[in-house]
């Protein structure tokens, strides 16, 4: 009896994004913008595909998480606590003090990382004018923010 290894977290490259770009498309989140910050995304993966992602985008001394999710079949598991704690080590890597985010179906999901709600007005305005903000989402989508401690 052969038993898998559990699914593990590497920083993606350019051969993943068909992958990546098939796992948002099934779970309705936005693909525009995303190539240009492949170099900060991260992508979860079993022995033989791809299951989760989370990306950021890095403005000065700030970053916004984009392109969370794991794959269904996946989810219940932890494994999307995992990839948001990889990404906000990444952004403090990085010296990012402030992660933003949108969200329009996990605003309850967020806080337990320490992301609190703010009014756009809040975010800077280089996050402000990334794809995220300018046009994948809509203005109904949550914001949010994570500070460095």
């Amino acid at each position: 009896m052969t038993t898998s290894s559990p699914p593990r977290i590497r920083e993606a490259v350019h051969s993943d994004l068909d992958h990546i770009y098939a796992l948002l498309t099934a779970n309705h989140l936005p693909l525009d913008g995303l190539a240009e910050h492949i170099n900060t995304t991260l992508v979860l993966e079993t022995e033989d595909q791809i299951i989760g992602s989370a990306a950021l985008e890095l403005y000065a001394d700030s970053a916004l998480l984009r392109s969370v999710c794991v794959a269904p079949e996946y989810q219940g598991q932890g494994l999307g606590h995992q990839l948001i704690a990889a990404s906000l080590q990444c952004a403090e890597h990085y010296d990012a003090s402030t992660v933003y985010l949108l969200t329009e179906t996990a605003a309850e999901f967020f806080p337990r990382f320490g992301f609190q709600v703010i009014a756009r007005t809040e975010v800077p305005d280089a996050v402000r004018g990334s794809v995220e903000f300018v046009s994948a989402c809509p203005d109904s989508a949550v914001a949010m923010a994570w500070k460095q401690h």
